[in-house]
């Protein structure tokens, strides 16, 4: 099956380059700030599927940059699922729990109502909106705190910090489940597969890591499998403010995706001890 992936250097791209035999295109050949690039670069390929795993990712800086950040994660995903919809093939996008407003302490299943706190919640929810109207074969994959051997993410700045530091204070009011990016990479290239032969199983789906923890507990976590003495001082969001405000509750709710594409939850500390042994070979 040949897939075309747009996005190369980001944490989802790598993984995916990585585990399957996919063309990524990288901003030369593809440039979400122009979705008509995206278009002619689909039309060239012929793929018999997409993989937008390509994004604007900047959630404080997107306060500052909507628009910017609405062409690339909103304009880009519907010009990409018009023409997958033209051609009858399926498009899988990465979505993020930001969609939701974080209240509560209830997992959220995908048909809970959307309320994004900020510009890149918005940016990303256009985006499921744009895909959905398409009319195409879809899958739409939100994800939470996603994180990996590669890039900029919460691992790779604990394993720094926890070096250069005796403590470090970490928000504990924020819920999530953290999301290694080779499993989600294996989940798109699943569901790519599994919609070409089912569009049927079109939809938007949750997939995050288990068990659900705080970035404090988390940051506890790696320190421990890094045997760092670093010490884990929990504050709450309100003493760590950032121009985008953040949901606290991002649990969420995979059963379905399970049920419709027999794909499971991973368990994060599986995939932290895998991160970690990557960033120790390349060190």
């Amino acid at each position: 099956m040949t897939i075309l992936v747009f996005g190369r250097t980001g944490q989802v791209a790598r993984e995916l380059a990585a585990h399957a035999d996919v063309t990524c295109l990288d901003r030369s050949k593809a440039n979400l700030e122009q979705p008509e690039t995206c278009v002619a670069a689909i039309r060239t390929a012929a793929p018999q599927a997409v993989i937008n795993a390509a994004a604007y990712t900047a959630v404080d800086r997107a306060e500052e940059e909507e628009a910017l950040a609405t062409v690339t994660n909103a304009d880009a995903p519907a010009a990409m699922a018009r023409e997958c919809a033209i051609l009858g093939i399926p498009l899988v996008s990465i979505s993020t729990d930001y969609v939701f407003d974080g209240s509560g302490e209830t997992p959220w299943v995908p048909t809970d109502p959307t309320r994004p706190l900020g510009a890149y919640g918005r940016s990303k929810l256009a985006g499921e909106q744009g895909i959905t109207q398409a009319g195409g074969i879809y899958g739409i994959l939100r994800n939470s705190w996603v994180v990996s051997a590669h890039g900029s993410n919460f691992v790779r700045t604990m394993r720094r910090l926890g070096a250069e530091r005796d403590q470090l204070a970490i928000v504990a009011d924020q819920i999530g489940g953290p999301t290694p990016a080779r499993d989600i990479a294996v989940a798109c290239l699943s569901m790519a597969r599994q919609l070409a032969e089912d569009a049927g199983k079109t939809g938007i789906y949750h997939f995050a890591g288990e068990p659900d923890v705080s970035w404090a507990g988390f940051a506890r976590a790696i320190f421990a499998e890094l045997e760092t003495d670093c010490d884990v001082m929990d504050i709450p969001s309100s003493e760590y403010p950032t121009p985008a405000r953040r949901p606290l509750n991002s649990r969420l709710d995979c059963s379905s995706l399970k049920t419709v594409f027999g794909i499971i939850r991973p368990d994060w500390r599986q995939g932290l001890r895998d991160i970690l042994r990557d960033l120790e070979n390349a060190s």
